[in-house]
């Protein structure tokens, strides 16, 4: 998704910090026929992630302008009237410059401040990357239905790759550009993806500067660091009770065995069911070894919960209570996002965090060999 361009110069820093203290312009210019008068709306997100307008102005011969003050950078969002999508770009002190055409607002173009040209050096390489995520789902797709196993189990090879490859891109990023709000929107999704550990987030925040600190995802990262503490690899885990399928409640601490595995998962998540024929392989190869599953489900939909148990072969342990973020157990175990996955020695003790792929098999094997 990404190929780094790095082109900072001192004459542009300069510049920023002068055009900071006159507040910002956003100027756009849409490539398509929009009537005059069409409302183009300045949107970001509040608590709860929820959009809220921040200002309304009107198209006129193509273009349009928005101004006002913004002392923290922060992501907001363009929509146009009657158009389809929007444009995401960081409003920060500056002048602002915004291309698209009409009918491929994700294409956008963003120049003329520091944050919005970092914003557009990660857009630009996360786009191939999209494209080959895409182009494996839809082989994917097709290999599924010709039941070509062989195929299928490719694919998900090159899946685990990508994601490796996604995530060496993100991290190398955030490392490289401490100073970018989109380093801290990046780490804040990795963190709430459970990608990598908390001292690993801990160690980049603080090399975060303190205007990137002080923006919202940086206040986000610091909550979850405080908060995931308590999972961490090293941790004795949580105990929990939950509902399985049949309604009866099922506590962790009466199935745990040798080696435990907390699988959080959803029939609804597309990478969970991708992973879920190597979870089987792990369990069928290391079960009479002492290897035990809990699935914990975010389905809020029963019937289709039981039926992706039965459609995958999930033949372990299954709780959920149907709410799917809200479930009790996933906010105990500060899972945002899944797939996740905590897995557990013989005390009980949190040993290693979402391993996929051939690294869960090699952990498990060295816990029980």
């Amino acid at each position: 998704m990404k190929k780094i361009v790095f082109a900072l110069t001192t004459i542009a820093m300069f510049v920023a910090c002068d055009q900071a203290k006159n507040g910002y312009t956003l100027t756009g210019s849409i490539d398509g026929e929009v009537e005059n008068g069409t409302n183009v709306y300045l949107r970001t997100t509040d608590t709860l992630n929820q959009l809220i307008d921040v200002d309304t102005v009107q198209v006129n011969e193509g273009g349009f302008e928005f101004a006002g003050n913004q002392e923290i950078p922060q992501l907001h969002y363009l929509f146009v009237e009657g158009i389809m999508g929007n444009v995401p770009v960081i409003l920060e002190n500056g002048a602002i410059n915004v291309e698209f055409q009409k009918d491929s607002m994700a294409f956008a173009e963003i120049k003329g401040t520091y944050q919005n040209e970092r914003f557009m050096e990660f857009l630009d390489e996360s786009r191939d990357i999209n494209e080959s995520g895409q182009s494996i789902n839809d082989d994917f797709q097709k290999a599924n239905a010709a039941r070509d196993t062989a195929m299928m189990e490719s694919l998900r090879e090159e899946f685990f790759e990508l994601q490796d490859r996604v995530k060496t891109y993100h991290l190398d990023f955030v490392k490289e550009n401490p100073d970018a709000l989109i380093s801290a929107l990046i780490l804040d999704n990795l963190l709430r993806s459970k990608v990598i550990e908390a001292s690993e987030a801990q160690t980049l925040y603080d090399a975060f500067t303190p205007e990137v600190k002080n923006s919202k995802p940086g206040k986000s990262i610091d909550k979850q660091l405080k908060q995931q503490k308590g999972t961490e690899v090293g941790a004795i885990a949580p105990d929990f009770s939950a509902p399985t399928p049949d309604g009866d409640l099922l506590a962790l601490e009466e199935v745990k065995g040798k080696v435990t595995l907390i699988d959080f998962w959803a029939a609804w998540c597309r990478p969970c069911r991708y992973e879920n024929p190597n979870i089987v392989a792990v369990y069928n190869k290391y079960k009479d070894k002492g290897l035990n599953i809990v699935g914990v489900s975010l389905d809020n939909n029963k019937d289709q919960w039981k039926q992706a148990i039965e459609q995958d072969g999930l033949e372990w342990h299954h709780v959920s209570h149907l709410k799917r973020f809200q479930d009790p157990v996933a906010q105990l175990y500060n899972v945002d996002a899944i797939p996740a996955a905590f897995l557990l020695d013989e005390n009980g003790v949190i040993v290693a965090k979402n391993l996929r792929g051939p690294a869960l098999e090699e952990k498990v094997a060295e816990l029980l060999n």
